[in-house]
């Protein structure tokens, strides 16, 4: 390979000097068709390959995440035919106890003990179900609140100190 380079010599004038180097293997040969890029077009291809790999990362991850979401979807339906069926499952249970009950009892009374027990479990469900939600109002944070407060008061007097 050949690599001319310009020698500026005292009287302002330019000449040139031809150097050789051989690297056998590893050096490719100059050659007048091949065009080398330069830093600026290098530097752009380098952006425009960034830019399409990530590119193509983001239609890797939609598409991902379409398949995911398929099958979240395929899951969260599955569940709920499951609950319907359970649901189904108790109510036939329920009739299962009430005509056992009305072996030694009529039909009418049974279901009536199975109704006042279902109704006083859903009562004593609602009323736990009252205290938690109590809890959670109002629906701001008052212990980070105060603490921040307290925060605020003590940087202050500190401030103040110095």
């Amino acid at each position: 390979m050949s690599i001319v380079r310009q020698q500026h010599g005292g009287d302002g004038q330019a000449g040139t000097t031809g150097v050789h180097r051989q690297d056998v293997g590893r050096a490719p040969e100059f050659r007048a068709e091949h065009h080398e890029a330069g830093t600026g077009e290098l530097v752009r291809q380098a952006a425009q390959q960034v830019s399409d790999l990530m590119r193509a990362e983001m239609r890797l991850a939609v598409a991902e995440l379409k398949d995911k979401g398929r099958h979240a979807g395929t899951g969260a339906g599955l569940f709920g035919g499951a609950g319907l069926v359970a649901l189904y499952g108790v109510g036939v249970l329920l009739a299962a106890v009430v005509a056992a009950i009305a072996v030694a009892l009529p039909v009418w009374a049974a279901a009536l003990i199975v109704g006042a027990v279902l109704l006083a479990v859903a009562g004593v469900l609602a009323l736990m179900g009252r205290a938690q939600t109590r809890r959670a109002t109002p629906a701001k944070p008052e212990q980070a609140m105060d603490e921040a407060k307290l925060a605020v008061a003590e940087l202050k007097e500190r401030a103040t100190h110095r």
